[in-house]
């Protein structure tokens, strides 16, 4: 073999060995970062203007989407997550009156939210740090395992349309309740009336399917609490997805309708 040769040879290699570095450093530089997305957090700890009324602030992360919530109304838009900043558009909220300072919570998540905070993932720790108050978030799913679907009591605190999320004074106060039984049974309150019924759970992705069949007591009560029984009643009407996170159920129903239910 001629000295050319094995010159050539080893330039080939060498050539070949940037390659596979640069392919690799693109292969590394095409991985997603961590992001919150997917999963909800809630604060274990504020530096900085607190929250009025002591929260916690819960915030979840979905399909481009950002819920929040600090111990009044309910409010959500769409979040970007680039280059470590919090980007929050517009957010739509809930119009409930919040009694003594949980009144000035909304106004403090939306100061933090819209401040363009910086924000960091360490394993299950979510830090937001903005230009006045650092907000540190600890995975709700470590912080309160999933509730069982099936033998626990969930309490109705929202109700999905096909455009929004309700919440009113009635249905805090009337509580419509669902338990589904190890052997189908529903019972619970709609609102007003009693719920009976079956319901059939098949696992299906991140949750399950649940088909409902539902009767109920034919009493009547004051106008807007049989409003709330209706739209508890439509979302219960046949098949709907049901997921849980900690401590709260959403069901969608194929309607478009559904619920959001917390544990008791």
């Amino acid at each position: 073999m001629s000295a050319t040769t094995v010159r050539v040879g080893i330039i080939l290699a060498i050539a070949a060995g940037l390659l596979a570095g640069c392919s690799n450093e693109d292969k590394t530089e095409r991985n997603p970062a961590t992001t919150p997305m997917g999963h909800t957090f809630v604060s274990i700890g504020v530096e900085g203007h607190q929250i009025p009324g002591g929260g916690p602030m819960t915030l979840t992360f979905a399909e481009g989407k950002i819920t929040a919530s600090s111990g009044c109304n309910t409010a959500t838009g769409t979040v970007d997550l680039a280059e470590g900043i919090l980007h929050v558009d517009t957010l739509a909220s809930t119009l409930m009156a919040c009694p003594d300072e949980r009144s000035q919570a909304d106004s403090w998540q939306e100061n933090v939210l819209t401040s363009l905070p910086k924000w960091r993932l360490d394993d299950a720790t979510l830090t937001l740090t903005g230009k006045d108050t650092t907000v540190t978030l600890l995975d709700k799913k470590v912080v309160q395992p999933d509730q069982p679907l099936i033998g626990t009591t969930w309490i109705v605190s929202a109700l999905l349309t096909p455009g929004a999320q309700i919440r009113s004074q009635t249905l805090d106060e009337v509580k419509p309740t669902l338990t589904i039984a190890p052997d189908g049974a529903v019972s619970g309150s709609a609102g007003c009336n009693r719920m009976t019924g079956h319901a059939t759970a098949t696992p299906a992705g991140n949750g399950s399917d649940v088909t409902f069949q539902i009767g109920t007591t034919k009493t009547m009560c004051a106008p807007e609490i049989m409003e709330v029984e209706q739209a508890v009643l439509k979302a219960l009407d046949g098949r709907t997805t049901a997921t849980i996170d900690a401590d709260i159920l959403t069901l969608r129903n194929t309607n478009g309708f559904g619920l959001t239910l917390r544990a008791a």
